[in-house]
């Protein structure tokens, strides 16, 4: 393989290395490629209240939520002022336990989430048993459901079809003696009627669980868990609301709760109760998907600027834009064709124009230069060796920055003051490059390098500046591999460069 076909593959490789890394963090990770976008958390809080009982400890327990596809807890927080708060796993169902040894007259307890979407997350669930309570009923109502459950039988095909079938008959407006007999006497609430459903899904024998969940809308206040249930069906639960049948998106739901335990227990209290409450917060979304990545520890952010200590984030901002100069440095001398004084000399001049704002920044540089190029001129009457005359020069920069910073604080022109960002050694090598320059080709290279020099610091002070393109390079450091990769296929240009053109305009002609 020829080195050309070689750089173009590995050009190829690095770009589209890049894009693939983008395209993760964007599509799972749900990272923004725009700062303003913006995302929902919801904060979901379970507001326990109770009354003490005279001489008793207080022994409080409430069932807390698991893992569910599609939605990540990223925090949670118990509010119990003076109370012990621990959690336990009993029979695979968590459990936050709060105590008090001393209680007097009214008592609430808050325990929060926050939660947000993700469609790519996958709980991971262990195998969960079974549970499901038995209720004694009379024959005549016996007879009434298997009347009813024989009919559906007839016109499902599998649990899902059945169970649908079955919330439909009780939901109809004129439904069946058997529904009409059932519903009078074991569905008058909400909650009753989940559970005369699940028992008669139980009688058919199909596996079947109770659920208390909560619909994720905003400015909800003490509202209850609402009933439903799911089915299994080929080794996966499905959801049905009690009134509506099967849920085919359950991205609006959050389960609290699995299995016909007691939500709430407590000893030693008395009018115990548990309200929720749901909030929706806007916040920026890289801000949600750092919460959510690194609580789900994925394994691409381990590794990732976001890991460092805030001051090294902050440099490395600054760090991450130079290769987007190098890029502007590439294109402007390959293809433009502008002549600069020094390679990367227009890097760090831009650099230093982002710390002293661009007009001042050309200016102190104009104004530097000069002066600098005066007292160059001076020092070789002198003779001096090359080592002599570059650190007399160093020291000749130093002190015009120096006056020039004190003279501008004088006049009060504090933008000035930053002038001590600008790079010295460099400027020292370029004034002295110049002065070669001008000794060997005259002053007019001197002025198409210089101008070259100041045009790419400027086209490049804009792209470094330019706030997507700063939020894409330190939100996806990967981009850089695409950089890397144009930057190599420019370096194999040889064509003629654009300023070029004018030399044979004739020829277009």
């Amino acid at each position: 393989m020829t080195s050309r076909n070689q750089i173009l593959l590995f050009s190829i490789i690095l770009i589209i290395t890049s894009i693939a890394l983008m395209s993760y963090k964007v599509k799972v990770l749900n990272f923004p490629i725009f700062q303003e976008e913006t995302t929902n958390i919801w904060n979901i809080e379970a507001k326990i209240s109770f009354d003490s009982k005279k001489n008793q400890s207080a022994l409080v327990s409430m069932i807390l939520p698991k893992k569910q596809d599609g939605i990540i807890i990223v925090n949670e927080e118990s509010s119990s002022a003076d109370y012990g708060f621990t959690k336990r796993k009993l029979n695979s169902t968590n459990k936050g336990v709060w105590s008090k040894r001393e209680i007097e007259g009214s008592q609430v307890i808050y325990y929060s989430i926050d939660i947000i979407k993700d469609k790519y997350y996958k709980a991971n669930l262990e195998a969960e048993p079974i549970e499901v309570e038995t209720m004694e009923v009379p024959s005549v109502m016996v007879q009434a459901a298997n009347s009813l459950l024989n009919k559906i039988y007839d016109k499902s095909s599998d649990s899902l079809t059945f169970t649908s079938l079955l919330i439909k008959e009780f939901n109809l407006v004129q439904p069946s003696q058997a529904a009409k007999m059932i519903k009078n006497n074991y569905m008058k609430t909400a909650k009753e009627k989940r559970d005369a459903l699940v028992q008669l899904l139980n009688k058919m024998q199909y596996k079947v669980r109770t659920i208390g969940a909560l619909y994720l809308e905003d400015k909800q206040r003490n509202i209850v868990l609402t009933p439903m249930l799911e089915v299994f069906h080929k080794d996966k639960w499905y959801l049905f609301d009690i009134n509506n049948g099967l849920i085919e998106n359950s991205s609006e739901i959050f389960i609290w709760q699995r299995g016909s335990q007691f939500l709430l227990e407590a000893e030693g209290v008395k009018n115990s109760n548990v309200r929720f409450s749901v909030t929706k917060n806007i916040v920026p979304a890289r801000n949600a998907a750092l919460s959510k990545d690194l609580k789900n520890q994925s394994t691409l952010l381990d590794f990732s600027l976001f890991t460092l200590p805030n001051e090294s984030q902050n440099t490395f901002k600054l760090l991450l834009l130079v290769p987007l100069g190098a890029l502007v440095v590439v294109i402007m001398r390959v293809i433009v064709g502008l002549k600069t004084s020094g390679t990367f000399m227009p890097i760090l001049l831009s650099m230093a124009f982002i710390e002293t704002s661009l007009l001042p920044g050309i200016m102190m540089f104009i104004l530097v230069v000069t002066m600098g190029l005066i007292v160059r001129s001076y020092l070789s009457h002198l003779n001096l060796l090359l080592v002599a005359r570059i650190s007399s020069v160093l020291i000749v920069v130093v002190g015009i920055m120096a006056f020039v910073a004190i003279l501008s604080h004088k006049l009060e022109l504090e933008y000035a003051t930053s002038i001590t960002f600008f790079p010295i050694i460099i400027l020292a090598w370029t004034i002295e490059r110049m002065s070669i320059i001008w000794e060997e080709d005259g002053s007019k290279e001197v002025f198409l390098q210089g101008s070259g020099s100041l045009i790419v610091s400027i086209i490049a002070y804009f792209a470094m500046t330019n706030s997507v393109l700063s939020f894409i390079t330190f939100n996806f450091p990967e981009v850089l591999l695409a950089v890397l990769g144009l930057i190599i296929l420019l370096g194999r240009y040889s064509g003629y460069r654009l300023s070029e053109l004018y030399r044979f305009k004739s020829m277009v002609k």
